[in-house]
């Protein structure tokens, strides 16, 4: 397998985490998102992903876009451990926190966003970080009481073993704190994050522990 990531992206920081969590070895190719521009729109990268983004995963010659859906397809292909409880109702409960993040969160803060804001629309450096910190906020508001009133949270977002909805949650919350979010009022995800920490897979999934970190 060849991952192609840069160090501090969400979306690859996820798969990275689920190849750990599964056990699989996998060649890293950093794409530097800012470098010259950014790599990912060079057409080296896009004769990979069209759409210019990261992560792609090739596995065998299969190309694999987008993050949630490679982790789908590790689980398919890789079942153990499982990243998806057992039954269709929590399955989709865990589906439906990651994407929660996924779809409703990260967009609204991704580098193209970013970017535009600051050299399209001309915003402030301060103005942007609080477009930033307004979106998670916005989110995290929603997502902290629906983890603290759920019965299925446990160490993890579901349980006591890290499911794909960790995998979503420990990237945001990373770069909540980069951009100087206030966590005290997220004890639930916070702890989560903390727990996650603790967990090898996760660590060697870090954005510092990346070749490309800077």
């Amino acid at each position: 397998m060849k991952l192609y990531s840069y160090f501090r992206s969400s979306a690859a920081y996820r798969v990275r985490i689920a190849l750990n969590l599964k056990g699989l070895a996998y060649d890293y190719a950093a794409v530097h998102l800012l470098r010259g521009g950014g790599e990912q729109l060079m057409p080296e990268y896009r004769r990979i992903n069209p759409d210019g983004i990261v992560p792609a995963l090739v596995d065998d010659g299969l190309v694999l876009q987008q993050s949630l859906a490679i982790i789908e397809y590790l689980e398919e292909t890789h079942p153990n451990p499982p990243l998806l409880p057992s039954t269709p109702g929590d399955r989709a409960y865990v589906r439906s926190i990651a994407l929660q993040i996924a779809c409703e969160i990260h967009p609204l803060n991704n580098l193209r966003v970013l970017k535009y804001l600051k050299h399209s629309l001309n915003v402030t450096d301060e103005a942007k970080d609080a477009w930033y910190r307004h979106w998670v906020t916005n989110g995290f508001d929603a997502l902290e009481p629906r983890l603290a009133g759920d019965p299925r949270t446990g160490q993890f977002v579901y349980g006591d073993t890290p499911t794909m909805a960790d995998l979503a949650l420990v990237p945001q919350v990373f770069n909540a704190l980069r951009f100087n979010v206030d966590m005290a009022a997220y004890p639930t995800i916070q702890r989560i994050y903390d727990e996650a920490l603790r967990h090898d897979a996760f660590v060697r999934a870090s954005p510092e522990k990346q070749p490309d970190a800077e």
